[in-house]
């Protein structure tokens, strides 16, 4: 079998960046010497790599299954540059849920850049789908996210607990009992992240495992959204503890207690192949 290396970091680009051009941009090549690469890689390997989608390339079944093994490929071509394999530098990319990206991941980043500092460290923050998906497509070295995970394409490791909160404003007429019974449930108006979030993926969990149907009066993408529409007397929220700390503290919220299971694993999670980069080891043994 004739491949070459420009051929499959072409096929990697392509699938991480979703169009040709850029692709070719990207490896310093023209998008016809692009396209010839490809079709060569496709008559050397015996089947279709992509599909065209509107004005984008989707990687088609085959693709998705060798992909993994492509980047491991990759990953082990460019160890070539560092034959010592213990230099801990360069761009390293974290893709992290919104908690762990606002409260979390600043502190483990300068601690880990204070030990490293020939590392420049890169930060996407999305909800749990997004992150899962920015690591399927090569975009990120790592994943960091809240609630439920499973993947089959990915290594998925259990990092940390983290608890849910139900809270509510200091003012509103839950606030005085602290509390919220099981029978009172579905009868609050609830502020909650949007479907897709681990947070949501957990509250919804617990409400189905209570067999309470809530009422959601607001699905919002942002954690100051929601406390701020909390703030405004519009509902109850439901948040990471972490990230309502601060007003809870300040008396601005109270914490209710509730019958729910609301604990949560934080999990890590990267693509095949990756654990022999150097960098992203050093950050996981600071995770760990």
């Amino acid at each position: 079998m004739n491949l070459n290396l420009r051929q499959l970091r072409l096929l990697e680009a392509t699938c991480r960046l979703g169009r040709l051009t850029e692709a070719a941009d990207e490896q310093a090549i023209s998008q016809s010497a692009a396209s010839q690469a490809i079709r060569e890689l496709e008559r050397t390997l015996g089947y279709s790599l992509f599909h065209r989608v509107g004005r984008n390339l989707e990687p088609s079944d085959a693709t998705q299954r060798i992909l993994p093994r492509v980047r491991e490929i990759l990953s082990l071509v460019d160890t070539l540059e560092d034959p010592c394999g213990d230099q801990v530098r360069g761009d390293f990319h974290v893709a992290a849920s919104v908690t762990i990206g606002c409260y979390l991941l600043p502190h483990l980043l300068a601690a880990f850049c204070r030990r490293h500092p020939q590392v420049e460290p890169r930060v996407t923050i999305g909800n749990s789908e997004a992150v899962i998906e920015l690591l399927e497509k090569g975009r990120a070295r790592l994943g960091i996210i809240e609630g439920p995970a499973g993947h089959t394409a990915l290594e998925v490791h259990s990092w940390r607990k983290d608890t849910l909160s139900v809270f509510c404003a200091a003012d509103h007429p839950l606030a005085g009992s602290g509390r919220i019974e099981r029978k009172d449930l579905g009868q609050q108006r609830w502020i909650v992240r949007e479907p897709g979030s681990g947070t949501r993926s957990v509250f919804d969990a617990a409400m189905r495992a209570a067999r309470i149907t809530p009422t959601i009066a607001f699905s919002l993408p942002r954690q100051e959204a929601i406390k701020q529409s909390v703030l405004a007397g519009l509902g109850v929220g439901c948040l990471s503890a972490l990230s309502i700390a601060d007003e809870v503290a300040a008396g601005q919220f109270v914490e209710l207690a509730t019958p729910l299971q609301l604990e949560r694993e934080l999990s890590w999670l990267v693509p095949p192949g990756r654990r022999r980069d150097t960098t992203l080891n050093a950050f996981l043994s600071l995770l760990e």
